[in-house]
């Protein structure tokens, strides 16, 4: 998943990466990196050795990111009942890259995919249920808004427009 996503997409590849550590973090420029074959639209994932990886904004809407997740990551994390990334550096522009960028720790684990999960699917929805549960109970007081959800309703016109082809009987009344 290395290739171009959008078409005001940074150029981002090893290279630059290596060029960003050895400028900004040398005591990881020397670590094993590789790309990260990530779905994620916004960001550029690489491995650095072992326990760290880096998050690059592929687009300028993603650069708010990085100091949102700087901020919130450390405030959210004691409230959670599993592990969150926590950022141990937050890269500047620089070396022919214009934004800013992250090194977080790497949390090992797999997505969840339909017909792959081992063992109980029971227990991993009660640990997303848990986490859902924990999140909601976090003291937002200054956190930003999301930009991905809210109102079901606001959304289902949009749906409904691109629902054409799907299966008789399915999205037929408002969502709520």
């Amino acid at each position: 998943m290395g290739g171009r996503m959008h078409a005001d997409e940074a150029d981002i590849d090893e290279a630059l990466v290596r060029r960003l550590l050895a400028a900004q973090f040398p005591r990881w420029a020397g670590l094993p990196l590789r790309r990260f074959p990530s779905s994620g639209t916004v960001n550029a994932v690489f491995r650095l050795g072992d326990e760290l990886a880096v998050r690059l904004p592929r687009v300028r809407q993603g650069v708010g990111d990085v100091a949102r997740e700087g901020r919130w990551l450390p405030l959210l994390a004691p409230a959670l009942p599993v592990p969150i990334p926590s950022v141990l550096g937050q890269g500047l522009p620089g070396e022919g890259f214009p934004w800013p960028w992250s090194v977080c720790r790497w949390l090992d684990g797999d997505n969840p995919e339909a017909g792959t999960l081992s063992g109980d699917g029971e227990a991993l929805a009660a640990d997303l249920a848990a986490f859902v549960a924990a999140l909601r109970e976090v003291e937002p007081a200054g956190a930003p808004g999301a930009y991905r959800g809210g109102p079901l309703s606001r959304l289902d016109g949009r749906l409904r427009g691109s629902s054409t082809g799907a299966r008789p009987g399915r999205a037929t009344r408002p969502a709520t």
